[in-house]
C-alpha cells in the first residue's frame, strides 16, 4: 500500500495570514492584540455609523446604525438612573464600541460562536476604555444597568422598525421604561456619525 500523503502545510516562508485591520485615521489595529494606542474616536464613529442593526432588517430609507443605537442606550441609562456619573454614561456611550470591527451579530450567532468570540470582543472593549481613560473593569452594577437600557432601546426598535408585536418584543426584551418615550427614524450615516462624535467629546469633558 501507497504511504498516505501528509497534509499540505503553510510553508515556513509563506506570511501569516493578516490579523490588522487599516483604518482610514491611518491607525493599525491589531486585532489579535489590540493597542490602546491605535483607537481613534472617529474611526469608531465612523464604524458604528455604517453598521446596521438586525441585519439592516429595518424600515426606513435608512439602516439603523449601532452608532444610533448606542447614543439611544446612553440616554435610557440616565432616565433610569439620574445623577449616573459621566464616566458611567461614556462606558454606555461606547457600550458597542467594539463593533466599529468586527461587526454587530445578531445575539444567535454570538451564541452560536460561544466564549472565543466573547474573549476576543472583551480584550477589544478593554483596549478602547483605556484609550479614552476609562476604567477596564465596569463594575456588575453598571453592566446590568447598560444591559437593560439595551434591551429597552432593542424594544423600540423591534416594536417600531422590525415589525415585532408589543407582546412578542416584550417576551425577548422586556417592559420598557416607564415614563420614557421613544419615537424612532434611522438617521443618515453622516448625520448619527457627527452627533456621536459631539455626544463623546461632550462627555469626555466632564470626566
Amino acid at each position: 500500500m501507497a504511504p498516505r500523503t501528509p497534509p499540505s502545510r503553510r510553508p515556513a516562508s509563506d506570511p501569516a495570514p493578516r490579523a490588522w485591520q487599516r483604518m482610514l485615521s491611518g491607525r493599525r489595529l491589531d486585532l489579535l492584540d489590540p493597542s490602546a494606542m491605535d483607537i481613534e474616536i472617529d474611526d469608531i464613529a465612523l464604524g458604528l455609523s455604517r453598521v446596521a442593526r438586525w441585519n439592516g432588517q429595518t424600515t426606513g430609507e435608512h439602516g439603523f446604525s449601532v452608532a444610533q443605537h448606542s447614543l439611544i442606550v446612553e440616554d435610557i441609562c440616565a432616565h433610569l438612573k439620574p445623577g449616573l456619573d459621566t464616566q458611567w454614561r461614556l462606558v454606555a456611550l461606547l457600550h458597542d464600541a467594539p463593533e466599529y470591527v468586527i461587526g454587530d451579530m445578531i445575539s444567535p450567532f454570538k451564541a452560536a460562536l460561544g466564549l472565543d468570540y466573547k474573549r476576543f470582543e472583551h480584550h477589544l472593549e478593554q483596549a478602547i476604555h483605556i484609550r479614552f481613560g476609562l476604567p477596564a473593569a465596569v463594575p456588575p452594577e453598571v453592566k446590568a444597568l447598560i444591559k437593560r437600557a439595551d434591551h429597552a432601546c432593542a424594544y423600540f426598535e423591534a416594536t417600531q422598525l422590525v415589525g415585532f408585536s408589543d407582546a412578542e418584543a416584550r417576551t425577548f426584551f422586556g417592559t420598557p421604561p416607564e415614563g420614557y418615550d421613544l419615537s424612532l427614524t434611522a438617521l443618515s450615516g453622516p448625520e448619527v456619525r457627527a452627533q456621536f462624535v459631539d455626544r463623546f467629546y461632550a462627555l469626555s469633558q466632564n470626566l
